[in-house]
C-alpha cells in the first residue's frame, strides 16, 4: 500500500522537529500552538482551519489564545487561525508576515523548516501578550493532528 501525501508530507524525524519547536513555544506562554495536516479540503483553507480549530476543541483555552497552522498537502495551501484572544493583540499583518516566511519555505520545499519557523513566530507572539504563569497547564496535545 503506497503511503498517503499526508504521511509522506514530513519524515518522523521532521515531525519530531515540529512537536519540539510547540514545546520550545508554548513553554513561556499560556498560549496553545497546534498543526493539523490533511490531503485535501474543498473549502477556502481560512474556513478549513477554522472549522478543525474548533474539531479540535481549540477553542476551549481559558485566554482563546489557541492558533492552529493547518496544512492541505495534494491542494498546496495552508492557513494560519489565531483565536480571539490573540487575535486582537496581535500587530497589524502579523498573520501575513509569519504566513509570507512559510511560504518562503514551502516554496522551496523546506515544509519543517516552514511550520518551526511560523510556530516560534507565533509563540513569540503569544509570550508577548500571554506570559506563562506558574499555575499555567498545558491546555491541548502538542502533536501533530491529521486527517
Amino acid at each position: 500500500m503506497k503511503a498517503s501525501k499526508v504521511e509522506q508530507f514530513l519524515s518522523a524525524k521532521e515531525e519530531e522537529e515540529i512537536i519540539e519547536a510547540i514545546r520550545k513555544a508554548e513553554k513561556e506562554t499560556s498560549g496553545e500552538i497546534r498543526v493539523h495536516i490533511e490531503a485535501s479540503s474543498k473549502k477556502d483553507p481560512l474556513d478549513r482551519a477554522f472549522e478543525v480549530f474548533h474539531l479540535l476543541k481549540m477553542d476551549n483555552t481559558k485566554d482563546e489564545n489557541g492558533v492552529l497552522i493547518y496544512v492541505a498537502t495534494n491542494d498546496r495551501t495552508f492557513a494560519i487561525y489565531g483565536d480571539k484572544g490573540i487575535d486582537k493583540v496581535v500587530p497589524n499583518g502579523f498573520w501575513n508576515s509569519t504566513k509570507d516566511i512559510i511560504q518562503k519555505h514551502f516554496q522551496n520545499k523546506h515544509f519543517k523548516d516552514g511550520l518551526v519557523e511560523g510556530i516560534l513566530m507565533a509563540g513569540k507572539e503569544l509570550k508577548e501578550h500571554f506570559p506563562w504563569q506558574h499555575n499555567d497547564i498545558n491546555e491541548l496535545p502538542d502533536e501533530i493532528s491529521k486527517s
